[in-house]
């Protein structure tokens, strides 16, 4: 694996996706999804180029950051988040993107209230409506964000999603449309002072390219940087 190869062939696509959507490159933000890599393989990454990492599990993060692994980049949490683990990541990442309960929402809030800051969030929608995964309906969606407008302790940043696994090119498109209408809705009808609503989140290895032309303001992109994710239990 190449990873600097890698890095500035995504870049690239990035760049030209966005181009024939119309859009300026700088408008797509990059965040390499760290999941199961090393903390060699993420300084890499970040030597060659990369400016934010996501991680998708808190023991993963904690270690990451004991071990310095991410200087010189900024860090997002996109994984699913548990509230008993809310203290591990709340101020320790400058976004996270998976906010799918007044529960967590509330559990956040309260934690960044004690650390006395605002923390960044996205809301996560279920847009496929599979059991199988996190994110609230999309029919929910006002009520939280409501909630989140209303929470002091935190800041409502955009919206994130984990459209279902495309069988065939293209497909997810419908539901990125669907996300970038809900993004629009939700910026018309709720922004203020303080949430400041630019990010849309979606878009993955198999799919930005598609996500960028439907709306992304930034993609999560793991295995088309560090090649197929070795598996869990892997010596680091």
């Amino acid at each position: 694996m190449d990873l600097s190869q890698n890095v500035s062939a995504v870049q690239a696509r990035i760049a030209a996706a966005a181009s024939a959507a119309g859009r300026r490159p700088e408008e797509i933000t990059l965040c390499a999804a760290t999941k199961v890599q090393t903390d060699e393989t993420i300084r890499a990454a970040i030597a060659a180029g990369i400016r934010l990492c996501g991680e998708n599990r808190v023991q993963e993060l904690t270690a990451h950051q004991e071990a310095n692994a991410y200087a010189g980049a900024d860090v997002h949490f996109i994984g699913h988040l548990q509230t008993n683990k809310v203290r591990q990541v709340v101020g320790r990442v400058s976004l996270i993107h998976s906010v799918d309960s007044e529960r967590l929402l509330r559990a956040i809030d309260s934690q960044a209230e004690r650390l006395e800051m605002v923390q960044d969030i996205l809301l996560e929608v279920n847009i496929g409506r599979e059991a199988s995964k996190g994110g609230i309906s999309p029919e929910a969606l006002p009520a939280l964000a409501v909630l989140a407008l209303q929470s002091p302790h935190v800041r409502l940043r955009g919206l994130m999603a984990i459209p279902p696994a495309a069988v065939l090119p293209g497909a997810n498109r419908k539901y990125f449309s669907e996300m970038y209408h809900l993004f629009v809705d939700i910026m018309k009808e709720m922004s203020d002072n303080h949430n400041v609503m630019d990010c849309l989140s979606m878009g993955m290895s198999a799919d930005y390219e598609d996500a960028i032309a439907e709306g992304a303001t930034l993609v999560r992109v793991g295995s088309a940087l560090f090649g197929p994710r070795p598996p869990m239990g892997t010596p680091r």
